[in-house]
């Protein structure tokens, strides 16, 4: 009797889809191995490059000032691994920062504050900053909060929380910058059959028209008329994300429900399921 066929494996829902994948260098690997995973071919092409602020002079004076303060907020991981190299070259520890609350953006940021041993008390709900001065603001009246971001971000924050009574000092841990050595590399890459272009932040938006040489007032629409676009859909871990991507006048096609990297992966396996289901129906039609 001839042995019975083993059962064909399950198909992954990316499998073989080209992603392009812009987030900076070192912090690629999560997204891009959460994706292959499903089966996707990862292309990595950072937009953005982490670069030191022009002068840490403020971080350092607020860090040595900091039994001053009630609140710590962080925005990103980025902004946490600047702060804490800053704090060991200033010769602190992490007691000088025992007796804050602290306030992570989201649950990236919250594991590395975490992972330097200190305590995060409040993530909000939405991993966005209108969430974070919702849950703050009852909170933080006639309170000093120390603000660490990167140098170009969304003023929602320090408006909002003095707006609400609190005294806020925003510093700057970090700036974000357009790699020039992305350009050449991701016009060839547009070249491709690429399915979906993975976008994790507003900067990562914003430099990803930059780095392809758009109008003068960085508007994507120049990209769509140059049919650079043309077949691909775009990819946004979030509201603010995609906000800035309309902006730029570009289309959003895939938002993730949760923003975050794991939310991101699945919104574009679940847009290309539904995709193939589409496509299935109209062929039995």
């Amino acid at each position: 009797m001839a042995p019975k066929p083993k059962p064909a494996k399950a198909r992954r829902p990316l499998a073989g889809r080209r992603v392009l994948v812009g987030r900076a260098r070192h912090q690629a690997s999560a997204l891009s191995s959460g994706l292959r995973k499903l089966g996707a071919r990862v292309l990595e092409i950072p937009f953005i490059e982490i670069r030191k602020p022009a002068s840490f002079q403020p971080l350092d004076k607020a860090l040595t000032n900091i039994r001053l303060y009630d609140w710590l907020i962080l925005t990103s991981v980025n902004g946490v691994e600047a702060m804490w190299e800053r704090i060991r070259k200033l010769g602190l520890a992490k007691r000088h920062l025992y007796h804050l609350h602290i306030a992570a953006i989201g649950p990236a940021t919250k594991k590395s504050i975490e992972r330097h041993g200190l305590k995060v008390d409040v993530i909000p709900s939405q991993y966005v900053a209108e969430s974070v001065v919702g849950t703050l603001h009852t909170r933080v009246k006639e309170r000093r909060v120390l603000l660490v971001r990167a140098k170009v971000a969304r003023d929602v924050i320090p408006q909002e929380l003095r707006a609400a009574g609190a005294q806020v000092d925003v510093v700057e841990a970090y700036e974000t910058v357009a790699p020039s050595s992305s350009r050449s590399r991701l016009r060839t890459a547009l070249r491709k059959s690429l399915a979906f272009i993975a976008f994790t932040s507003s900067s990562t938006a914003r430099n990803f028209v930059e780095l392809l040489g758009a109008d003068a007032d960085k508007s994507g629409g120049d990209l769509l008329h140059k049919n650079l676009l043309n077949g691909l859909k775009l990819a946004s871990i979030g509201p603010i994300t995609s906000a800035t991507l309309r902006e730029l006048k570009l289309p959003v096609h895939v938002e993730a429900r949760e923003y975050t990297i794991p939310g991101l992966i699945e919104a574009i396996a679940k847009s290309k399921q539904s995709t193939t289901s589409k496509e299935a129906k109209e062929q039995e039609g």
